[in-house]
């Protein structure tokens, strides 16, 4: 016993943390007051959008209209319905007048018209009920919104003969911040209270399980101070906000659960309160800095693609994840500096029976066959290894083969409830109506270069045939010409975002013209937009990839195990992206999760949560790395160390992934798709991660690999003694100098793996 309380050196980095810890804790108090102050109303500078490649022709195209012919862009629509009157009748014509002209003298409000003015049939429903009022609300997105607050009271409802629906691309935007904001804190309200019960019941104590939802709350509100202060010079989307309390708590957790359990165990072997913050600094606290850094740089791949929605969860994401492993490298240890004992005080086991407190713990029949459980998990996958190996992989492909089918596509009001107003307003317009004010494509000419001559109507007229001539076209109306500027409409077959509309973008770009000419529209920004993905995907994956391999070598100081690491993390999302396409895009079970499929999927989305999912995912695979590692430095023994290291971590693994998945589900009850599929597409990959992956995968291909899995050329294996680290705890407590990775493993001196596991598993009742 004299040399597990034998006092270690402290390094800078512990006594900096453990020298004051009340002085810590102040400062984060105050930081944190700040930090709210800082962040108040984050969410009314956030924006709804961000899916375009604001460099595209699209966008280009977008902003010469909404410039040069604003009537051309409605984002306003008044649904107005005459009832049986219909909407030739002059008493509704003259009021439907009189909100034209009311509307036309809004401030911020411009290029109104109705049916009743141009009696465009595509603006009069086919029963004769309905007609519609389209106009342009000027400015960005925070200045749209603010007007339609401001107007919107004064138009919704009945005036007269008539009933009032606001809808439009301005109204589905607010709708869509409004319920997010709603969503999120339900999802709060909801995800807090269940996580604490689940802490209690992994930690026993009370005190313990405050001290994760501690480290979370923190997080979370200095990302919101963040994302405040980079809504000054950048667009951010409302939708990071539930990225930012998603990985606040669950990341929060996963370390702090690590390091609170690391601190008990060191506790439990014998070590003073200062020696045992310093020990788990040194070993789960470097597990938990290189868990930060691959999940930060999965996140961080994001901010190659030029889509503000996603660069929106790079922010969120490299914010939260840092925030949490510095309150839990910094703040954490500090509390446990101060608590020492009592973190194990408030044990409400004894409540239902379950245990006698700490004293009793090594006493407790169902504490000693928790670990235990583990071991023998690894041990059975180790012996039928192939069987395992290769089940596994065949049911996860099995289960992503659903998204070989997968449709791309643009958001719309459909990500909304079918109860919100403006939903209900454009599926009006959808069922009803025989074209759409926001639906076609628009193609804008100019003259070609600055000096060039303005088109002649005689070429226009040329043009406009070409155009006619392409066979997925049914209509082209224009041109509507101002000045040097001109816009044709084009009416193509199918769905406004079909596979046809797709492929006409491409056939009108190709027309050859006598002037500039730019295409845009809902399928033109479909396609930049899977075209800007395209170009940048490759790019993203080769920092993830390589960011892994180098994080992980310097971990485990093998060749063998970052390449493990990539494929099996990739394996084990293809559940997840296999259940989008089968539940969100081909609506099975909408009625059950209470939203309306469009038949494709944004196409953002499968990047986002391929970076999250797989971040998370090295989460969970670092932790058990950093253990395995840890014991085959001891003991040299490859089988053993598999099994030693799911031990440990298995119940650590699993306590942490079913936390992050309640989180997760608390944030797919959100009422907008993307949210839902978001949160339950996560929380999906994160169990399979932790239950399938980490407990029958790793083990089984670790076994098949035998001891090449520690293999690495001398240069590499002289680079990681001088640059890696590891949890190298284990070795210093036998008093032997730590196995070199790819060298002849050293026989174990003291007591065996298993015994310390068994003891490891009595000392902690709830396995983690």
């Amino acid at each position: 016993m004299s040399e597990v309380n034998s006092s270690p050196r402290l390094g800078g980095w512990t006594r900096f943390v453990t020298a004051r810890p009340r002085l810590a804790l102040l400062t984060a108090l105050v930081l944190t007051a700040l930090a709210v102050f800082a962040g108040s109303g984050v969410a009314d500078r956030m924006g709804a959008g961000g899916w375009q490649d604001p460099a595209a022709e699209s966008s280009y195209a977008t902003e010469a209209l909404e410039r040069e012919f604003p009537a051309s862009q409605p984002n306003l629509l008044l649904l107005v319905d005459a009832g049986r009157a219909g909407v030739d009748d002059p008493s509704v014509a003259a009021e439907a007048g009189r909100l034209v002209s009311r509307l036309s003298a809004e401030e911020g409000v411009t290029g109104v018209g109705s049916y009743w003015q141009t009696k465009a049939p595509a603006l009069r429903a086919e029963d004769g009920r309905q007609a519609l009022i389209a106009a342009r609300v000027e400015g960005d997105e925070k200045t749209t919104s603010e007007t339609l607050k401001r107007i919107a009271p004064d138009y919704r409802g009945a005036h007269g003969p008539l009933k009032v629906s606001i809808g439009g691309p301005v109204a589905v935007q607010q709708e869509m911040t409004e319920t997010i904001q709603e969503d999120l804190l339900r999802a709060e309200l909801i995800a807090l209270p269940i996580t604490l019960v689940l802490l209690v019941m992994v930690f026993g104590s009370a005190v313990a399980a405050l001290l994760p939802l501690g480290v979370g709350i923190i997080a979370i509100l200095g990302t919101n101070a963040v994302l405040r202060g980079i809504t000054e010079f950048a667009d951010v989307s409302v939708f990071a906000q539930n990225l930012t309390t998603a990985l606040g708590l669950g990341l929060a957790i996963d370390y702090a659960l690590f390091i609170v359990r690391r601190f008990r165990e060191e506790l439990s072997a014998g070590r003073e309160v200062r020696e045992a913050v310093g020990a788990t600094l040194r070993t789960a606290g470097r597990t938990v800095l290189f868990s930060a850094l691959t999940v930060a740089v999965s996140l961080a791949a994001m901010l190659v693609f030029p889509q503000y929605f996603l660069r929106s969860f790079a922010y969120a994401g490299i914010a939260v994840v840092l925030l949490a492993a510095l309150a839990a490298l910094i703040l954490l240890p500090a509390a446990l500096m101060l608590l020492g004992h009592r973190v194990n005080a408030l044990d409400l086991r004894r409540l239902f029976g379950r245990g006698r407190g700490r004293e009793g713990a090594a006493d407790d029949p169902a504490a000693a066959k928790s670990g235990a459980g583990w071991a023998r998990v690894a041990a059975v996958v180790m012996r039928r290894a192939p069987l395992f190996a290769i089940g596994t992989v065949g049911a996860l492909v099995l289960l992503g083969l659903p998204f070989l089918g997968v449709k791309f596509g643009t958001p719309d009001d459909r990500q909304l409830p079918p109860t919100a107003e403006s939903h209900v307003v454009q599926q009006q317009i959808r069922d009803g109506f025989p074209g759409s004010p926001t639906g076609g494509l628009e193609v804008i000419t100019e003259r070609a270069g600055a000096s060039g001559a303005a088109p002649t109507p005689a070429q226009y007229a040329q043009y406009r045939e070409r155009i006619s001539a392409l066979p997925e076209v049914v209509r082209v109306d224009g041109p509507v010409v101002s000045g040097a500027f001109a816009y044709f409409t084009v009416l193509p077959e199918g769905e406004a975002v079909g596979e046809q509309a797709q492929r006409l973008v491409h056939e009108l770009r190709d027309v050859p013209a006598p002037f500039e000419a730019s295409v845009t529209g809902r399928a033109a920004v479909l396609e930049d937009s899977k075209n800007a993905i395209a170009d940048r995907l490759p790019l993203a994956l080769g920092i993830i990839v390589v960011a892994t391999l180098l994080l992980v070598f310097l971990l485990s100081g093998s060749v063998l195990i970052p390449l493990q690491a990539v494929v099996l993390n990739a394996l084990s999302l293809t559940a997840m992206f296999g259940a989008v396409v089968w539940v969100f895009q081909d609506g099975h079970l909408s009625g059950l999760l209470a939203f309306t499929s469009t038949g494709d999927i944004e196409t953002t989305l499968p990047v986002l949560m391929f970076c999250i999912a797989f971040g998370l995912s090295m989460d969970y695979g670092v932790f058990l790395l950093s253990r395995i590692k840890e014991e085959y430095d001891r003991s040299g023994d490859h089988e053993q160390a598999v099994r030693f290291g799911l031990q440990r971590t298995g119940g650590l693994i699993t306590a942490a992934a079913v936390i992050l998945a309640v989180v997760m589900v608390g944030i797919g009850t959100s009422r907008v798709t993307n949210t839902k599929m978001l949160g339950l597409g996560i929380a999906l990959a994160v169990l399979m991660d932790a239950m399938v992956v980490r407990s029958l995968l790793v083990p089984s291909v670790m076994k098949l690999m035998g001891r090449s899995t520690w293999w690495a050329p001398r240069p590499l294996r002289r680079f990681h003694e001088r640059f890696g680290l590891s949890e190298g705890e284990a070795a210093a407590h036998s008093g032997e100098p730590a196995g070199k990775s790819g060298a002849e493993p050293h026989t174990a001196q003291g007591p065996t793996a298993e015994a310390t596991a068994t003891e490891t598993a009595d000392r902690d009742p709830a396995g983690v």
